[in-house]
């Protein structure tokens, strides 16, 4: 009996993505675990793997096109097995047996709900997602219930089991499970597509320009910010003396150099590091709001918002607190780089516990950052310039000074809290050596 692959949840937030490219053909055999498209999804482009044995006997989504969690996406079977059932039409054409004469071993269908979401292969059916959720909280996946298609364990399902014992209710999304379940709608033959498309583009009915549909990512970023735009925030904004940070700056990267090393501090790496700290100072700032309670977190978890094609991602210095400059500047770069080629795995990305917005680079001086949710707070930064400014002898002087705004989810963190964070998160900058200690 044909098994049917279905769009998977490739990230926490995903409703829904776009297929970039087959990774197999029509006729080839695959296994499980083997790799047979390339998704992008509301944030990163990720490879979805199969999660059945057998020949693939029809690709039913093509290149370019987007498709909800639970749509199906082709169809593995036997070589020469009749999907029309599947298809909801007459019989499709045969699919021969794949040149290479190794014939694929089929697994049985997986029940609708099973105790472990278990194939006959012993492989369990789960989201990458629920794996690592299931992992951090020291779960056994064998243990729970999946409600996802073909009864694939989801994240949902391990957040359920951690908090209550009980499994989480089934999605809201139409699936087909197996070969058994309602008949797909009839999807001509198509040809493999090629390996990428380009954003398709419709022209304006009314002439005035074109039309650009938003890609899962634009889609995600709308949904989330309005989510956002709804919290009770307010802003505090500071003026902070950067001399002395630009100073230990320049001395490191010259010192850095003098070692050989590639390594080289920026502005946003101390900005990181002095946030950390200052977080660390005010935990009531590292939280999150819930309907009955507030998080406190225990680690500073800081994303820094990095600006791509086509909309914006916050890859995350996972524990920064506890790292230095030369660690957190190695791993900025690095998330940044594999940010702007969508290359981030979900838990790169997902959980910050803090947000920092950086356009200084664009000379813009000062905004107000849109809060990141769950997160209580995010912080604008605006350029350094250079400032005449009154000294403390009376007589005037010129000082390098950058704006920060901070944005509070009103909810978690009252306007007292806000400020005295700024107290710290200025005191480090200004005297950068107390983030050494």
């Amino acid at each position: 009996m044909a098994d049917v692959v279905e769009m998977i949840q490739l990230s926490p937030t995903m409703e829904e993505g776009r297929l970039v490219a087959w990774l197999r053909k029509e006729g080839d055999v695959v296994k499980t675990g083997d790799l047979l498209a390339e998704i992008e999804t509301d944030k990163a482009t990720m490879e979805m793997e199969s999660y059945f044995d057998g020949t693939i006997l029809k690709l039913l989504v093509p290149v370019g096109e987007s498709a909800v969690v639970g749509k199906a996406l082709a169809i593995i079977g036997k070589p020469g097995e009749d999907i029309s059932s599947l298809l909801g039409g007459a019989p499709a054409a045969q699919i021969p047996a794949a040149s290479t004469g190794v014939e694929a071993s089929v697994v049985a269908p997986v029940p609708e709900h099973t105790a472990a979401a278990e194939r006959a292969d012993g492989r369990i059916l789960s989201s990458p997602v629920a794996r690592r959720v299931a992992e951090e909280k020291g779960i056994d996946i064998r243990q729970i219930p999946g409600s996802g298609p073909a009864g694939r364990i989801i994240r949902r399902d391990v957040e359920g089991a951690a908090a209550t014992g009980k499994p989480a209710p089934a999605a809201v999304v139409p699936v087909v499970p197996s070969a058994a379940a309602a008949p797909l709608a009839s999807t001509p033959a198509r040809t493999p597509a090629p390996a990428a498309a380009p954003t398709p583009v419709a022209s304006s009915p009314d002439a005035r320009g074109r039309v650009v549909p938003l890609s899962p990512m634009r889609k995600a970023i709308a949904r989330n910010l309005a989510a956002a735009w709804q919290a009770p925030a307010f802003m505090l904004t500071r003026s902070i003396q950067m001399d002395a940070a630009l100073t230990m700056r320049s001395q490191m990267n010259d010192g850095l150099a003098s070692t050989g090393s590639d390594v080289k501090v920026s502005v946003n790496d101390i900005i990181i590091r002095a946030v950390a700290r200052a977080l660390v100072d005010v935990p009531e700032m590292n939280s999150e709001y819930r309907a009955d309670s507030i998080l406190l977190y225990d680690s500073v978890d800081i994303g820094m918002a990095v600006a791509m094609d086509g909309g914006l991602i916050t890859p995350i210095i996972r524990r920064a607190h506890e790292k230095s400059l030369v660690i957190i500047a190695r791993e900025a770069k690095a998330l940044a780089a594999r940010a702007r080629e969508k290359k981030l795995q979900p838990d790169e990305f997902t959980g910050a516990t803090f947000s920092i917005s950086n356009l200084g680079m664009f000379g813009i001086e000062h905004f107000t950052a849109v809060l990141n949710p769950p997160a209580a707070g995010i912080l604008a930064v605006g350029a350094t310039t250079k400032q005449v400014v009154v000294l403390p002898d009376g007589t005037y002087g010129t000082q390098q000074r950058m704006n920060v705004t901070l944005t509070v989810d009103h909810r978690a963190a009252d306007g007292a809290v806000g400020a005295t964070f700024l107290q710290k998160l200025v005191a480090y900058l200004e005297h950068p050596l107390l983030m050494m200690v």
